[in-house]
């Protein structure tokens, strides 16, 4: 039995599952965040049986947030999309900026719908920073955070120097604070095809952490560094005590 639940199809067929019954309540309207939280909890339970460790840091920093914020995160597999509600929903809700295809897609279109994210086409870069400026401080205004990952797609390397400031002026415009998300969760790999669908480590223990929510400050520069700097040193420790 624990060399099957080892197996990665194990995995995704268990992933699958859950992602075809909660698209089937999004088709129906039946959706709701009580539902989201659940789905993302099936989804976490999954790769716990599959030898998923967790260790998440920084809960106490997610219930300071008494208002809208803006959590900056860094991004490296498909799982923090899907544990990340189950994670900070319980603190406050949120929704993502996404890319426009993940919402018109078969499989998971009507789910990112469903959750009313910012949708950009990664076409043009300025109409994009745009989008997310505008709907997003709209979405704030109206009561909900928002998770941006400034690296845009997902790599394993933290590269800092592609990491952008949006989510500072996002932030900066909407008048919200900023709360900093380090993670490592390359035991979900991406794969070579199916980038949502790559191998699992079970060796690799999984990472969260959040910071201290932050007030942008003129340019927001001290901040953007104090992100990356974050989410730097978090990695760096992981990768010496893993």
């Amino acid at each position: 039995m624990k060399l099957l639940f080892n197996n990665r199809w194990w995995f995704y067929l268990k992933f699958i599952r859950v992602v075809k019954n909660y698209r089937a309540m999004c088709l129906k309207n039946k959706d709701n965040d009580e539902e989201w939280i659940k789905a993302s909890s099936n989804v976490l339970k999954a790769i716990e049986k599959c030898d998923g460790r967790f260790r998440v840091e920084g809960l106490d920093n997610l219930r300071k947030v008494n208002e809208p914020v803006v959590v900056i995160s860094n991004h490296m597999s498909s799982m923090e999309t899907m544990v990340y509600p189950v994670i900070i929903f319980p603190f406050f809700p949120i929704t993502f900026v996404v890319k426009e295809s993940l919402t018109k897609g078969q499989l998971f279109g009507p789910i990112m719908r469903s959750r009313k994210p910012v949708a950009v086409g990664r076409v043009n870069p300025r109409k994009d920073f745009e989008t997310v400026l505008v709907e997003g401080t709209k979405i704030l205004k109206g009561g909900i955070s928002m998770v941006i990952f400034p690296q845009a797609t997902r790599i394993l390397e933290f590269e800092p120097e592609t990491f952008n400031t949006l989510g500072i002026k996002l932030a900066k415009r909407a008048g919200v604070k900023v709360v900093p998300a380090a993670l490592k969760t390359d035991f979900w790999g991406n794969g070579k095809r199916l980038k949502d669908f790559g191998p699992i480590d079970p060796s690799k223990r999984i990472h969260f952490a959040f910071g201290e929510p932050m007030t942008i400050e003129g340019n927001g520069k001290e901040q953007h560094r104090r992100c990356i700097e974050f989410i730097q040193s978090h990695l760096d420790r992981w990768l010496r005590n893993p």
